[in-house]
C-alpha cells in the first residue's frame, strides 16, 4: 500500500496502531462488504481507524502537526485536506445512520428503537389526519 499521500518521511509514525479497526455495530459485514467504501478506503480504515477514532475522541494525544490537523478536522475546526481526513468524515457520516424515507419526511435511522419511534409518529400523524377529515365531514352535514 502506498502511504506517501498520507504520511511523509518525517512523520512515519503518524496514525500508527497495533490492531485493525472494525465497526461491527454500524458495518457488521465489514467495510469492504458494506458497499459504502472502495477496497482502498476499507483497507485504510482497517489500518488507521483505531488511531483516527482515538484522536477524534481525544483519548489519544496528537504526536505531530499532521495528527493535530486531523483532530482539528474531526472537531470541525478545519477543512479536510488529506485522504485520511476525508475518509474519516465519510465514515462518521455513514456511521450516523442511513436515511429512512417516510411520508412525513426524511429521518436518519441508527437503531430499531428509532424505527419504532418513526412508525409511532407516522401512525399519530395518520390518526390526526383521519380525525381532521371526520370533523370536516361533520361540519358539512
Amino acid at each position: 500500500m502506498n502511504t506517501a499521500v498520507l504520511v511523509n518521511a518525517e512523520t512515519a509514525t503518524s496514525f500508527s496502531s497495533d490492531r485493525p479497526f472494525y465497526d461491527d455495530a454500524n458495518f457488521p459485514r465489514g467495510f469492504k462488504r458494506s458497499g459504502d467504501f472502495t477496497n482502498k478506503e476499507a483497507e485504510l480504515l482497517e489500518t488507521y481507524g483505531v488511531a483516527l477514532r482515538d484522536l477524534a475522541k481525544r483519548s489519544r494525544t496528537a504526536i505531530n502537526a499532521e495528527e493535530q490537523h486531523f483532530v482539528d478536522v474531526a472537531t470541525g475546526q478545519a477543512d479536510a485536506e488529506t485522504t485520511l481526513e476525508k475518509l474519516w468524515l465519510k465514515y462518521t457520516k455513514l456511521a450516523m445512520g442511513k436515511p429512512f424515507y417516510a411520508v412525513v419526511g426524511t429521518t436518519l435511522i441508527k437503531s430499531s428503537s428509532h424505527v419504532a419511534d418513526s412508525v409511532e409518529m407516522l401512525e399519530t400523524d395518520i390518526e390526526l389526519a383521519e380525525d381532521s377529515d371526520e370533523a370536516e365531514v361533520s361540519e358539512v352535514d
